[in-house]
């Protein structure tokens, strides 16, 4: 199938680590395209991989975005590539890749992954998973919960220091000049809730996942798909997820 790129465009300079915070930035990749029953749909998503360095010069990868040598010979400028982190069932196809760059490293399992990698037949090996509390290795500087949504599950984290949430597809903030047409129209510029649904039919599985986003009082938002929220985070997170719960 061939896909127009047409109108569309990346957030360049894509695969160069951008700093955002101290200890943490993101990576632009390239276009992916969904899939769905197996059609390649022509709407291009931009995609994006948040990097943690932790305190004890190990990198955290939050999506990894397709594996580019040149990156990864950045990033080993940064730390030690050693947790690959699929945040829901969708954001795995390229942790196999960093993987084999990096054996050393730890694949992290959101819930489902496995099953929906193998049936796709996409060559990754996880080696531990995600629980709603985060493990030791980097639990004192990353917090994380697990918000509900069947389907739709998916782990979200928070960078203590530098205040920043990281969702991947709770929001998807789509641009404009980021879609090509029909789907520019479809979308009349507005941000995605990628969450909406689940949140409205699980407000109460939800509500332990979202008083613990309202606590950590978010300064920023680093979304994989689309424009970040660099200031007024509170502001997001009220229209989003709502008032926090008294």
């Amino acid at each position: 199938m061939i896909v127009c790129n047409m109108g569309a465009s990346l957030y360049e300079p894509i695969n160069v680590y951008k700093p955002v915070a101290p200890n943490i930035g993101i990576v632009d990749g390239p276009f992916e395209y969904l899939t769905v029953g197996g059609v390649t749909m022509p709407l291009p998503f931009t995609t994006r991989m948040t990097v943690v360095h932790l305190s004890n010069g190990d990198l955290f990868l939050h999506s990894p975005i397709k594996f580019d040598g040149r990156l990864a010979n950045e990033l080993l400028g940064l730390g030690a590539v050693r947790h690959l982190v699929s945040p829901n069932q969708f954001h795995y196809a390229h942790i196999g890749e960093w993987a084999k760059a990096f054996p050393n490293a730890v694949s992290w399992a959101s819930p489902c992954v496995r099953k929906r990698a193998r049936a796709r037949h996409v060559d990754v090996n996880f080696t531990r998973d995600l629980d709603v509390s985060p493990p030791e290795e980097w639990g004192r500087e990353i917090d994380q919960t697990l918000f509900p949504g069947g389907y739709f599950k998916e782990f979200i984290f928070f960078h203590k220091t530098s205040k920043t949430l990281i969702l991947t597809d709770t929001i998807i903030n789509i641009e404009l000049d980021k879609v090509t047409e029909p789907w520019r129209t479809a979308t009349f510029g507005q941000i995605f809730f990628g969450m909406r649904l689940p949140l409205l039919l699980q407000r109460q599985k939800a509500e332990a996942a979202i008083s613990k986003i309202h606590s950590w009082q978010p300064q920023r938002i680093l979304l994989s798909h689309g424009r970040c929220f660099d200031a007024d985070a509170d502001k997001a997170i009220r229209r989003i997820f709502g008032e926090p719960s008294r």
